[in-house]
This record gives structure tokens, sequence and C-alpha cells, in this order.
């Protein structure tokens, strides 16, 4: 006579033994809806809890202890500063065009190194090269080649165009700003493009699709969230912009950026407490742009899957 066949209540494994308590609490969280491999992510979580969360916290919570006046005194005295109030126009006016312009540069360059063609590793590699650079090194570059008699000059005044004056002011830090973010734009986006499957081209390609409307119609709604992530990356890197607004732009003017009072207060007057506060104001002035960055991405993207639905 055969055997019944166990119970829910009661199983059993293929020697016919009960299952092992590691078997039971596997059991327990696949009936919760818990995926244990979620339990990789507590290192990661840590290292971001130490190295981000625990400094923006302490950071704020001090940015409330002023060396002198009440909890707000930091926060009052930088909005009662026109000087310092500036600063916000300031940094907003310049990170906002150079993410855009960066971005505007990257997108035809990734597009075309998203395939492999004869000398695509040493194009990559002489867009990259300023990432190795650094700001610092790139701002001093700039104090030869665009000097008065410096070669871009040289080269102007040899077609019969006049000097341009770039340097130490607002267009030295947007060259600057530009040259630093773009290969990091260059980098992302040719991975963007590159996990696009190359088939989806080809087929629209048979079917007569231009060049043009192989892009807009297959690969722009498919790169489009890539493209939004490149410039969010941008608008950071480009307000926390420092060397180069001092280096080669106008510290006391038209490129007194959010950082550089942020820097004075910790390094020079050794007012952590100012410093924080004025960090604080600009990750307020980030997250501001950002979340407006985030409503115009969804509002592109439904557009966008609907064009290329149509």
């Amino acid at each position: 006579m055969s055997a019944a066949a166990p119970t829910a209540g009661h199983r059993t494994t293929t020697a016919g033994k009960p299952p092992g308590r590691a078997a039971t609490r596997r059991a327990r969280f696949a009936e919760r809806g818990v995926d244990r491999l979620l339990l990789l992510l507590v290192p990661a979580v840590a290292i971001i809890a130490l190295l981000f969360v625990y400094p923006f916290v302490y950071g704020l919570l001090i940015s409330f202890s002023p060396l002198k006046g009440g909890a707000f005194a930091n926060y009052r005295d930088f909005f009662a500063d026109p000087f310092l109030r500036q600063t916000i126009w300031y940094t907003v006016r310049l990170a906002i065009p150079v993410a855009l312009v960066s971005l505007l540069l990257a997108v035809p360059l990734a597009y075309r190194l998203r395939r492999d063609f004869r000398g695509k590793r040493a194009i990559t590699l002489v867009f990259l090269l300023p990432v190795t650079l650094g700001s610092v090194v790139l701002s001093e570059g700039m104090t030869t080649i665009f000097a008065p008699n410096g070669w871009f000059n040289l080269v102007l005044g040899s077609v019969g165009l006049g000097p341009v004056s770039v340097l130490y002011g607002y267009w030295g830090t947007f060259v600057a700003a530009v040259l630093g973010i773009l290969p990091l734009m260059l980098l992302l986006l040719i991975g963007f493009f590159g996990g696009i499957d190359p088939a989806l081209e080809d087929a629209a390609a048979t079917l007569g699709a231009s060049r043009a409307v192989r892009f807009w119609r297959v690969l722009f709604p498919l790169v489009l969230p890539g493209l939004i992530t490149a410039l969010s990356l941008g608008l950071v890197e480009a307000f926390a912009v420092f060397p180069s607004a001092v280096l080669v732009g106008e510290p006391g003017g038209a490129t007194h950026v959010l950082s550089i009072p942020i820097y004075q207060a910790a390094q020079q007057r050794f007012d952590y407490s100012a410093a924080s506060a004025d960090a604080t104001v600009m990750v307020l002035v980030e997250i501001v742009v950002l979340g407006a960055l985030t409503l115009v991405r969804s509002r592109l993207y439904r557009g966008a899957a609907v064009g290329g639905k149509g």
C-alpha cells in the first residue's frame, strides 16, 4: 500500500526526514515574500550611512550651533548678507549652463562611440584624459592656453580676429567646468548607448527609417533616462566647482559660487558651524534643481514613450 502524501503542515525532505532549521527559515522568508538576497545590501547601506548620511546629519546639526547668536544665526547671517545671498544666483547661473552644454557635447560623441570602429579606443582616451588631470591642472593649463599671448589668441590673430579674453571671469570657469564634467558624462552615455541592442536600430533601418528617425524614435526614448542621469551628475559636479572658480574665474565677483564661502568659513575662519550652514544651503538649492529636473524627466519620458508608440 502506498504511503500517504505529506501534508502542508508536515513537510519532509527527499530522504523522509523533517527539514532542518535553515530550510525552515528559507521557507518562512519565502512565505512572507522576503528576498533573502536583500541582505547582501547591508554592507553597502552601512558604508553609505557611515560615509554620507552621518556626516550630513552631523553637519546639519552643528549648523544650528553657531559661535554666537541663536540657533538660526548662521542662516540669518547668510541671507541677510547680499554678497553671500548672491552666491546662490552665481552658482545656479554657472551650474545649469555648464551641465546642459556638457550634455549637448557628450550626446553626439557617445552616439558615435556606441559601436566599434578603428581608433575608437584612442578617441575615447583623449576625451577621458581631463578626468586624470584634475580641475587644478586644467585651470593652470588654461592660464597658458588662453593668455593674451597664448596659442589660442595667436591662432585667432592669424585669421584676422582680435584676442578673446576668457580668463579671470565667468567664461574661464565655464570652460574649465565643461572640460572637467564632459568626460564623466561621456563615460556614462557610452554605457547607456552601448546597452541598447543594435538590432533595434538595424530593424528600423530595414523598414526605411532615416538616421534621424532612428535616433529620435528608437534610440532617444530608450536612452532618455540615461540623459537625465548624466545631466543630474553634471549638475552636482558643477554645483561643487571650486578650483576653476578661483584660478581662472573671478572669485570676488561673477564666480563667487557657494563653495567659496564654505571654504572661507571652514579653512580661513575655522567656523565649521557657519561652513556647515552654507553647505546646507547649497544642498537645498541642489535638491530644488534636481527635483525640478526629476519632474521634467517624468514628463519627457512619458512624451517620448507616446511618440515612440506612434
